[in-house]
């Protein structure tokens, strides 16, 4: 099949977002995308209307909720069975053009040594606020987003892009392998930059492409779900990562997340703390993968709880 692009939008419950963002991407005039929907088991009936509303969308249906990491891989090996073609992470409530998209196409290449590139990030309800212009690794920095623009070269080399708008060579897939699924939402795209480093691919961001990210649609779950993932999903990729000094980040990053849990629990932000507290138990004892409902549930609880 002779595609230009494949793009994987993932849906959970977010119809309206994940129909806009496919029909802007019909719209376009000069690329041809491949578009494939993965719905991770949303509510009954949101299947339908995507098959109604996006009929040339090809949608794959998961049973249940495989997070960001699973449900993307299941685009992606549906992608690379088709072509060679390149493919774009693309967020149901982000925003991306043409012309950016081109923007990356070109850049991708032009530059051999670059596997991953991505453009930068503006909030959506704000878009003169820059989101994310390449991120640094996450367990030597706790804030890993770069969100400012120094002078220099328009394409920036990165330790990471993100999972929000990247287009990503099928090359980098056949050699490197997929996301790991154990991290199932946060920090999956980090891991997979650095094993494609390790393989000769660069990750990089243009500063000439802009997309923009919606950040309010979700701005419920921040407080407990991420929290949850960004904490646990470090102590894999320590594990995933780091060889000589692995004691000390484990060390590190649980006096870290303790001091953290202490401090939303004394300033009264029960449910985030608890979701930190959740975070490190499960990172230390190794339990990955989707968590939703039980942190939801222990998130609630503790909320309902304080005084």
């Amino acid at each position: 099949m002779n595609i230009d692009l494949a793009v994987i939008i993932l849906n959970w419950n977010a119809t309206e977002d994940t129909i806009r963002c496919v029909q802007a991407l019909t719209a376009w005039s000069s690329i041809k995308p491949f578009i494939i929907v993965v719905d991770n088991a949303s509510r009954d009936g949101e299947t339908a209307v995507i098959k109604s509303e996006c009929p040339t969308a090809h949608l794959i249906c998961n049973v249940e909720n495989l997070g960001f990491a699973g449900g993307t891989n299941r685009g992606i090996v549906e992608a690379l069975a088709l072509s060679n073609a390149p493919i774009l992470l693309l967020n149901n409530d982000a925003i991306i053009s043409e012309e950016a998209t081109q923007r990356l196409l070109q850049t991708l290449e032009k530059e051999p040594h670059v596997g991953l590139i991505g453009p930068l990030l503006f909030d959506g309800d704000r878009p003169d606020k820059l989101l994310f212009a390449g991120g640094k690794s996450p367990i030597k920095h706790h804030n890993t987003r770069i969100s400012s623009l120094k002078p220099g070269a328009p394409v920036r080399f990165v330790e990471y892009v993100s999972g929000t708008a990247v287009v990503i060579k099928a090359d980098v897939f056949h050699r490197v392998g997929l996301l790991d699924e154990r991290y199932f939402f946060s920090t999956e795209l980090a891991d997979l930059c650095l094993r494609a480093k390790q393989q000769g691919y660069l990750s990089a961001a243009d500063t000439r492409a802009r997309a923009f990210h919606k950040v309010s649609r979700s701005s419920g779950l921040r407080d407990t779900l991420y929290v949850y993932y960004i904490v646990r999903n470090r102590f894999i990729y320590i594990r995933n990562t780091v060889s000589k000094v692995k004691l000390f980040y484990f060390i590190f990053w649980t006096l870290y997340s303790l001091s953290l849990w202490l401090k939303l629990f004394l300033t009264g932000k029960h449910a985030t703390s608890q979701a930190v507290g959740l975070g490190l138990k499960d990172g230390l004892q190794g339990r990955f993968g989707g968590q939703n409902d039980r942190v939801l549930a222990a998130c609630s609880k503790s909320s309902q709880l304080a005084p």
